[in-house]
Formats: C-alpha cells, sequence, structure tokens
C-alpha cells in the first residue's frame, strides 16, 4: 500500500514538471545524500505507515542519523526555536489499520482527536527543524478494507490542494 502512494505521488509530481528525489529507507541510504535533500528540497514528502501510533523503527533511525545539529537545527534561549530549514514544507502521508471513525468518534479510540493531532509528535519534530507542515493525508483501515483505487483518488485531490499552497 505505501509503496504504490509513494510511486503514484512520485508519478504526480513529475507529470508536473517538479524535480523529485525519493528515498526508500527500507532500500538504504547515505546519510549525507540524505542531508544534501533535505537542504536541496522545498517541499519534503513523507509517504509512512503508523505502527502503534508512530513511524516504523527504522524511520525513527533516519531521524535520528539525518537530521543533524548544526544542519537542520541548532541551540536556542527558547527551547524548539533555533530550526534552519525555514522555508521549507513537509506533508505527512500515512497508513493506518485503525478505521477513521477511531478519530472522528469521541467514544472511539482516539476519543474524537482528529489525524493532525495525533500526529502532534511528528508535527512538533519538523516546527523543531524550522519547517512548515501542509495538512496531513490518511488512508484508513487499510489492512481489512484496502480500497486502494478510492485512496488513489483522495490522494490525487489532497496533493493538488497541497501543492496549490507552495
Amino acid at each position: 500500500m505505501n509503496r504504490t502512494l509513494f510511486d503514484h505521488m512520485a508519478g504526480i509530481l513529475q507529470e508536473q514538471d517538479y524535480a523529485v528525489q525519493t528515498t526508500i529507507i527500507q532500500e538504504g541510504y547515505t546519510i549525507e545524500e540524505e542531508r544534501t535533500k533535505f537542504l536541496w528540497a522545498d517541499l519534503v514528502i513523507y509517504q509512512t505507515p503508523i505502527y502503534w501510533f508512530s513511524v516504523p523503527g527504522l524511520f525513527k533511525t533516519y531521524m535520528d542519523e539525518v537530521y543533524a545539529y548544526g544542519l537542520f537545527f541548532k541551540g536556542s534561549d527558547t527551547y524548539g526555536q533555533g530550526g534552519l530549514l525555514t522555508g521549507k514544507k513537509y506533508m505527512l502521508s500515512t497508513t493506518w489499520n485503525a478505521p477513521e471513525t477511531a478519530f472522528q468518534d469521541t467514544s472511539q479510540f482516539f476519543g474524537g482527536s482528529g489525524l493532525e493531532e495525533v500526529l502532534a509528535h511528528l508535527h512538533r519534530a519538523h516546527e523543531f527543524l524550522g519547517m512548515q507542515g501542509l495538512k496531513s493525508f490518511a488512508c484508513y483501515d487499510v489492512v481489512k478494507q484496502p480500497k486502494i483505487d478510492l485512496f488513489l483518488l483522495k490522494l490525487d485531490a489532497h496533493l493538488r490542494e497541497a501543492l496549490q499552497t507552495i
């Protein structure tokens, strides 16, 4: 599912003549090359499954290795300030086994917290880097009800709307 969404987004961006560089963490990466990609990019889009309410361990390792002090952020008198990637935007595109109602219904698991609130820890990490977030995208219930065609249609609309803001 995540690879399908990843390939679809890359295709849309390339069709619209955006310069695209990609990384598939599971296939390996070079830390310096990844840092160069961040410095080059105006927009970083992450496509990731959510496991146990966060990103997979490999993604967290990637963040620990690539997000460098002195290049991505520096010290500041005010905690959470000092990000050096200002002027850059990011978008989170996530897949969940949870149904969408778990985010909307106050009697369900997330208690009515929306997607952005549940992903707040990832937004804070990027805010710390100085990046500005675009509206996140999510596919829900991907194991029990993988509505791939619908997910791709929704992703098309979401990405086209997001690109209008950059």
